[in-house]
């Protein structure tokens, strides 16, 4: 763990026991357990959204369209341009 061996994780501890005080020490404790738990749900929420970009991408690339087109409504910009092609050929 860190590379701290058990004597030196002894001294830490009798040196925060002697600045905080034996009353304030579980209020201490609480407060940290509470800021790693907050710390931990947003980092999840940031995994997910990072994966669930990256699989949007990934399935982009696979189809070879862009998402920007379809929000735009280009695609069918295209198509009708190619329907409008079609008739000039006949």
């Amino acid at each position: 763990m860190f590379g701290l061996g058990p004597t030196e994780l002894i001294i830490i501890l009798v040196i925060i026991l002697v600045i905080f005080g034996g009353e304030r020490l579980p209020e201490l404790a609480r407060s940290l357990g509470k800021g790693v738990r907050e710390f931990n749900k947003e980092k999840e929420k940031i995994q997910e959204q990072y994966n669930e970009t990256q699989e949007a991408i990934d399935v982009d690339t696979e189809t070879g369209s862009k998402d920007s087109d379809r929000a735009s409504g280009d695609e069918s910009v295209e198509e009708e341009g190619e329907d409008e092609a079609e008739e000039d050929e006949n």
